[in-house]
């Protein structure tokens, strides 16, 4: 039998984030993946990458899960970048409308092609719609200290802190993501289950974000919820899967790196060619 993930995200369009990198994410762990897109993002060459961002009517949107969900029977969601507080408003109304074995949120808080005011908006709708939906959330440093009220994350012990504070918001397992930007040789990030943390480490490659490292995390556990696996053993295995991304990076007339999500299983068939 084949698992199914579904994800709810936006477009990139250069094939290093969003629904793109998840979609393939889910196919390199033998997911079948189903998808709806939110907003189109491009970013702009000829004005420093930055972002350029379209967000997809609401009513389709709405149309689009419609059809993914009476198609498919969904249980596992990963909810990435929303982008308004209009499409939150459809997003939430459809989770809310069926049952779910775990919603698995990227938190994308600012969206760099909104106003200060609309990311402002959107930041209020997503903590107070989607977050308290949420089985499993994924935020990254910036989002961890926005979520927690916490004006430094500097170690382990404080990111510890800030998961028990985003936990107290709604989700059930907070996974708060250190990255290149937490001081120390690792990349850590922290498992907090409303009881214990249980930290994750490995050492950097390189201290620049590579882009796409956080959808590729998010959708990993995805997957590997679909599949059975225990929020733990999700985690723990999502990391070795983009820590192997991170290392065989895709180079790009871009300023950034992406990941590369067929690292992990390509790497696993050099060595059994050993």
């Amino acid at each position: 039998m084949v698992e199914l993930a579904y994800v709810i995200a936006g477009s990139e369009a250069t094939g290093g984030a969003g629904l793109q990198a998840d979609l393939k994410t889910f196919q390199e762990l033998g997911v079948y993946g189903v998808g709806t897109i939110t907003c189109i993002v491009s970013f702009d060459p000829k004005n420093g990458w930055g972002h350029r961002f379209v967000p997809v009517d609401p009513q389709v949107i709405a149309d689009q899960i419609e059809a993914a969900t009476t198609a498919h029977d969904l249980d596992v969601v990963k909810v990435g970048m929303l982008g308004t507080p209009a499409t939150i408003d459809v997003v939430a109304r459809a989770l809310r409308g069926q049952s779910w074995r775990h919603v698995v949120l990227d938190p994308v808080l600012i969206c760099k092609g909104q106003e200060p005011g609309a990311a402002l908006d959107t930041d209020t709708a997503l903590r107070e719609q989607i977050l308290p939906l949420a089985t499993v959330v994924t935020p990254n440093l910036f989002e961890a200290r926005t979520l927690s009220g916490m004006d430094v994350i500097e170690t382990p012990e404080q990111l510890v802190e800030a998961a028990r504070r985003i936990a107290d918001l709604g989700p059930r397992y907070v996974v708060a993501k250190g990255g290149v930007d937490l001081p120390g040789p690792d990349a850590i990030d922290v498992l907090y289950d409303g009881e214990e943390a249980i930290v994750f480490a490995a050492p950097k490659i390189g201290d620049e974000r590579v882009a796409g490292a956080g959808c590729t995390l998010a959708a990993a556990i995805t997957a590997e919820l679909a599949k059975g696996a225990s929020v733990a053993s999700a985690v723990e295995f999502a990391k070795e899967f983009v820590t192997a991304g991170i290392e065989g990076r895709v180079a790009a007339n871009t300023p950034f790196d992406t990941v590369w999500q067929g690292a992990y299983v390509e790497q696993l068939t050099l060595d059994d060619d050993l």
